[in-house]
């Protein structure tokens, strides 16, 4: 004896489907929708900070302020205090320990690679990075390199002799999932 299904369950098996679907679909877009807004009100933010020379929040709950402006493959991104998982969630952000970009050292920033550092991918060695700080000095710098390491393995040293830039993010940059590995953008700094 066979068991038909009602024409009702194979629609409702659909409907269930279509409904997981578009769940997931919305979660996977939530970040990078949350990180273009969040840029828009940063923004702002950094903009005042600059016209005031105080740092500004960009909303009230906000346990960060911008910092910085990276100016990369064309595209400008503004960079929060800290590498929390709440600041990268908005934008990159420049790690606590490493000096200002263009001050003496190795200046680390670090964003995700579905968001703002997907444009990582398609530098080369001579592309320009420009970092406007919040006390409005910008300092330019040249691509030298690009190399993945462990994440406890990267050899960035914020204190290494002359003027440095580090950009990194986790590879590989189309992974679903997270890895031990980063891929590391090295830039020295023009002279002027």
């Amino acid at each position: 004896m066979s068991r038909r299904r009602s024409p009702g369950t194979g629609r409702a098996l659909c409907a269930l489907l279509t409904l997981a679907g578009l769940g997931l679909a919305a979660q996977a877009a939530w970040i990078p929708a949350k990180a273009a807004l969040a840029q828009i009100l940063l923004a702002r933010s950094f903009a005042r900070t600059l016209a005031e020379g105080r740092p500004v929040r960009p909303w009230p709950w906000a346990d960060t302020e911008p910092v910085a402006r990276l100016a990369i493959a064309g595209r400008s991104f503004v960079a929060l205090r800290g590498g929390s998982g709440q600041a990268l969630a908005f934008g990159p952000g420049h790690l606590d320990g490493t000096p200002e970009a263009g001050d003496p050292g190795t200046a680390v920033f670090a964003a995700h690679r579905d968001t703002q550092f997907a444009v990582l991918g398609g530098v080369e060695p001579g592309d320009p990075v420009a970092v406007t700080r919040r006390d409005g000095r910008t300092a330019r710098f040249r691509i030298t390199g690009k190399r993945v390491a462990r994440w406890d393995a990267s050899g960035i040293d914020p204190r290494a002799p002359g003027r440095h830039l580090a950009l990194v993010t986790c590879w590989p940059l189309d992974g679903l999932r997270p890895g031990p590995l980063r891929l590391i953008v090295e830039a020295e700094a023009e002279t002027p």
